[in-house]
């Protein structure tokens, strides 16, 4: 009876994908102990949403690709209309309408587009796939603008960047031509010219984007206001050197220099108690995550599995990206958790949803070669 339980619950399971997981989750709970200053409560709050989040990994990589193909436009569909409805019924908090109250708690729909919208892309790339032309990515283009630009409108300018990095990163494995992508590129580095000059920064984004922006560029600027978080942070991450101060040993964060130091700004407080080879350890730790989705991706048996599976692992990359990138000084501040270490439910049950679609990528795979 035992073993046909045990049998029964890791078949949809991706043994490597899960391990480098529960090795990352170890990292958070350690880490989130001295950065909440030894509060066994926050921690266990972690521990409970990383189970709940666990489960769901299991349930949705129980579930079939066909299956999954099916929901992908219900699920879109369902997105942009609780996007719509936030533009007229949302709840706004710091001069922002992200959030619907549906009585028990609110919902943040722009976090359901993190996997509805590559979802999306990748059943109608696999629909198309035997006549794919240039038209085809011209369709997908709008299909990933929809959302985005309702995010945008709320305004939350870091969701609707990683939303969109997501879709294009489905655009990119479906064979997006290399002039287009040069092409994109070369406005990119128009655009972020225009933003770092003020007077037309604020001609095209919100005041307060552009002070993120121009403090990004010299944090000293403003050192006990905007430009605070990313000075603390790069302080506490230089002051760890090569093996850092010790666990529970940060001065920086354990002396409340630190803001946010469980959420976004967690890394600054790894990179001070474990040093550099501390955060080398936990950038390889990513990277095999990174590349266990692209293998499984890889290995596909269809192209939706393949597209999907891509999307969801440099959609991985970008996240630990864009929050080290902020922590350390090199991007704006965005409020971007770091991918399963920031303490918080609504990313991990999301992260851990996608990596349940990896899993069931993979296990169609394993059943199509039995």
């Amino acid at each position: 009876m035992i073993k046909q339980l045990w049998q029964r619950f890791k078949q949809p399971i991706d043994p490597w994908l899960l391990l480098f997981t529960l090795l990352v989750f170890l990292i958070s709970a350690v880490l989130l102990y001295s950065a909440s200053n030894q509060d066994t409560e926050r921690v266990s709050d972690k521990m409970t949403f990383m189970g709940i989040s666990l489960a769901l990994m299991w349930c949705v990589a129980s579930i079939r690709q066909q299956t999954w193909m099916r929901l992908a436009l219900p699920a879109y569909v369902t997105g942009v209309v609780l996007l719509l409805a936030v533009e007229f019924f949302g709840v706004t908090s710091h001069g922002a309408t992200r959030w619907l109250n549906v009585g028990i708690t609110r919902i943040q729909p722009s976090e359901l587009m993190r996997i509805a919208l590559p979802l999306m892309l990748a059943w109608y790339f696999h629909h198309h796939e035997a006549h794919l032309d240039w038209r085809h990515f011209v369709v997908a283009a709008l299909i990933m603008v929809v959302p985005v630009a309702l995010i945008l409108k709320q305004p939350d300018l870091g969701t609707a960047l990683l939303i969109a990095s997501s879709g294009f990163y489905v655009l990119f494995f479906a064979g997006l031509a290399w002039r287009v992508i040069g092409l994109g590129i070369i406005a990119f580095g128009v655009l972020a010219y225009v933003v770092t000059h003020w007077t037309l920064c604020v001609q095209i984004l919100h005041e307060y984007q552009c002070r993120r922006i121009s403090t990004m560029l010299d944090p000293t600027s403003d050192p006990l206001g905007a430009g605070y978080h990313i000075i603390q942070g790069t302080i506490a991450i230089g002051s760890g050197g090569w093996f850092g101060k010790g666990w529970l040993a940060g001065t920086q964060t354990h002396l409340d220099f630190i803001p946010e130091r469980t959420t976004d700004f967690i890394f600054a407080v790894y990179g001070e108690e474990f040093g550099l080879i501390g955060n080398v350890a936990l950038i390889g730790l990513y990277l095999l995550v990174i590349g266990r989705g692209l293998l499984i991706s890889h290995a596909a048996s269809t192209t939706f599995g393949r597209l999907l599976a891509g999307s969801i692992a440099l959609n991985f990359f970008t996240y630990a990206f864009v929050n080290m990138g902020m922590v350390s000084g090199i991007l704006p501040v965005v409020g971007v958790p770091l991918p399963l270490i920031s303490y918080g439910g609504t990313s991990m049950v999301s992260i851990l949803a996608s990596f349940g679609l990896l899993m069931s990528v993979q296990r169609d795979r394993k059943l199509m070669k039995g």
